[in-house]
């Protein structure tokens, strides 16, 4: 079964990822901030990482640059933001990122990238 972490501090997208995720089979872990996410990457490591931009304590982008240097074989990211800067997308691309996208998001284009990506791993549902 595939494991993804959700680093939000949104207890609704948190949410509403982990039920959209565990309804396709997915084995899902939640961080709140971005200290939380560095350990949780370390502790789970997960198959894929979604990854919010701005939270309190470490951002996302702090969170990408500890996970880039992880050794081993790096975890897809997708970074979610609603920041509006000018830029943001350019420092994500530029920090590593696999792949981002702008709040708000639909479930099913979350899904659709993940299942891209993870599709050849086995799930609960296909065994």
């Amino acid at each position: 079964m595939a494991r993804i972490l959700v680093v939000d501090d949104d207890p609704g997208i948190r949410s509403l990822l982990t039920d959209v995720l565990e309804l396709e089979d997915y084995e899902v872990s939640v961080a709140v901030d971005g200290l939380a996410a560095v350990q949780a990457v370390e502790a789970v490591c997960p198959d894929f990482v979604i990854l919010d931009v701005m939270m309190p304590g470490l951002d996302g982008f702090a969170v990408l640059e500890a996970i880039r240097a992880l050794p081993g074989e790096p975890v897809p990211v997708l970074m979610l933001t609603a920041a509006a800067e000018p830029g943001t997308g350019s420092r994500a691309w530029a920090g590593g990122v696999d792949y981002y996208l702008a709040k708000p998001f639909t479930a099913d284009a979350v899904l659709d990238l993940i299942d891209g990506v993870l599709g050849d791993q086995v799930r609960v549902s296909d065994r």
